[in-house]
């Protein structure tokens, strides 16, 4: 198929872009976060329709996109009064709630599980194609699974050109990580997957929550995944990439004693002078934000350099800085060396 390029600043792209929604098509969007590929959740077709775009696992569940609060109490079976304090505190917002799903919710989207995961984005044209197509939006990133995640239209049509039917470019996403997801039906709450809205800010909120073992660690591969992110490989570079954990200098000189042909360092901005490889930055080492938004650019342009061996610089995993470790020791797969 030929995939359209909308513009996301014309209402005639936004009607163009929900009229193919509701005929069970698939739109890559924007979001605040990453690029969406969104398809009508409530569409049993379109929502296969996306893990065969992306050639994702079938039990990798998908986020449902809303548009409105009244669509929150159609999607959940019970609404929570700790779910009521994150909406008033992150959304529109990088927040994803794990709920108890209702029945208009079918186990293709949940993946066969019992609950839902909803988000509304702030992203303002991502509201308007969601109103505009006047469904629920299941939207996983729109790359194909496994890959670094899209943060421009580019990076969509790099991936998915020809597989989708349109892509709506709303320009460079403004956070570059995947939202947070928290599990609210659980006894305590549970950090599934980091992301812009941290962990302190969760807990200042609702008091304890715990943090899933899969966000530091592998996770068993016949554990059931209650979010994406837990359990497939992701965000990956095509080479092989090693997190090492460490001073700059320590990390200057085991990149140079493993320099050669193939090989390229991945390291904070300003640290490129005295590597003898090629170097991709990712922001600057005390700007988290910044890491955050340039993180996935950084790895396709590593894609681009077709290198064999990347070695990263292991960023601090505090605050949204552990949204940016759990993406990169993930991208890695799993593989840190401690060199201090």
């Amino acid at each position: 198929m030929e995939t359209q390029r909308l513009n996301g600043n014309y209402n005639s792209d936004i009607v163009i872009a929900g009229t193919i929604l509701r005929q069970g098509g698939l739109v890559a969007i924007p979001t605040e976060t990453v690029y969406g590929l969104a398809g009508d959740a409530t569409n049993e077709a379109a929502v296969q329709k996306i893990f065969l775009s992306k050639g994702r696992p079938q039990d990798n569940p998908l986020i449902v996109h809303i548009s409105s609060y009244e669509q929150l109490n159609q999607l959940t079976s019970e609404l929570s009064i700790k779910a009521k304090q994150l909406a008033d505190a992150f959304w529109p917002g990088p927040l994803t709630m794990i709920l108890p799903k209702s029945k208009l919710i079918s186990d293709r989207v949940s993946a066969g599980l019992s609950t839902v995961a909803l988000r509304f984005p702030s992203h303002s044209v991502a509201i308007e194609i969601i109103k505009s197509a006047g469904v629920p939006l299941a939207a996983p990133s729109a790359n194909i699974s496994g890959s670094p995640s899209p943060t421009t239209a580019a990076h969509v049509l790099h991936d998915l050109d020809g597989k989708i039917d349109a892509v709506v470019d709303g320009g460079a996403c403004t956070i570059g990580l995947e939202s947070t997801v928290v599990n609210l039906t659980t006894e305590i709450p549970t950090l599934l997957r980091p992301g812009h809205v941290t962990l302190e800010q969760l807990k200042s909120v609702l008091g304890d929550v715990n943090v899933v073992d899969a966000v530091l660690h592998q996770s068993d591969s016949n554990a059931p995944v209650f979010s994406p992110g837990m359990k497939y490989k992701h965000y990956a570079p095509k080479a092989k990439m090693v997190l090492l954990e460490g001073s700059y200098k320590a990390f200057q000189t085991y990149v140079n004693a493993h320099a050669g042909e193939g090989v390229a360092a991945l390291c904070y901005t300003g640290e490129e002078k005295g590597l003898h490889v090629p170097v991709i930055t990712y922001g600057a080492q005390y700007c988290q934000e910044e890491q955050a938004r340039v993180l996935f650019g950084a790895l396709r342009k590593l894609d681009e350099m077709n290198c064999q061996v990347i070695y990263a610089r292991c960023p601090n995993a505090n605050g949204v800085g552990l949204a940016i470790y759990n993406r990169m020791i993930r991208a890695a797969g799993f593989e840190v060396r401690t060199l201090d």
